[in-house]
């Protein structure tokens, strides 16, 4: 089974990046916040749950995490809805967050080998090669930043961002 380069891996984890980066351009803390009226979450929960995900890339990657434990519980799966402004992480925070770890990953992607990224790594209860196992957390990312567009509108930002 075949994995994708270093180069294609930086690229798809700069692509998200720009993309949630035009989908929170002009929202400010309160916006990220507002519920949508179905099942589902905030924009501040995607988002930190985006990161709680980067997380493990870096760690995947033999990198420190950009998060504690703590932080990280805020945002993982299964975690209680974000409803109330005291339990959720500001969201110029999270952007400051987002974009350390677009710079983490890249660097450390630009001197990793084919070699390291055909390695076999403990992932999500099985064991895949590093390469695979990132693209795995990246398709995750891509999942919930396309959530972003519908809850962007929910602070009546009514564009069309992408």
């Amino acid at each position: 089974m075949t994995h994708p380069d270093a180069e294609t891996l930086i690229q798809s984890f700069g692509l998200t990046h720009q993309l949630i980066r035009m989908q929170t351009d002009g929202l400010c803390h309160e916006d990220s916040l507002l519920q949508p009226p179905f099942r589902g979450n905030c924009l501040n929960w995607v988002l930190g749950h985006i990161l709680e995900g980067r997380n493990t890339a870096l760690t995947l990657l033999g990198e420190s995490p950009i998060w504690d434990k703590e932080k990280v519980s805020r945002y993982e799966r299964g975690s209680d809805a974000i409803t109330e402004s005291e339990r959720a992480l500001p969201l110029e925070g999270l952007l400051e967050d987002l974009d350390r770890s677009q710079r983490q990953i890249a660097a450390v992607l630009r001197h990793t080998t084919p070699e390291e990224l055909g390695t076999v790594v403990p992932y999500r209860g099985s064991q895949r090669p590093l390469g695979q196992a990132l693209a795995s957390q990246h398709w995750h990312e891509t999942y919930h930043t396309g959530q972003l567009e519908l809850l962007r509108q929910l602070a009546g930002t009514d564009d069309a961002v992408v």
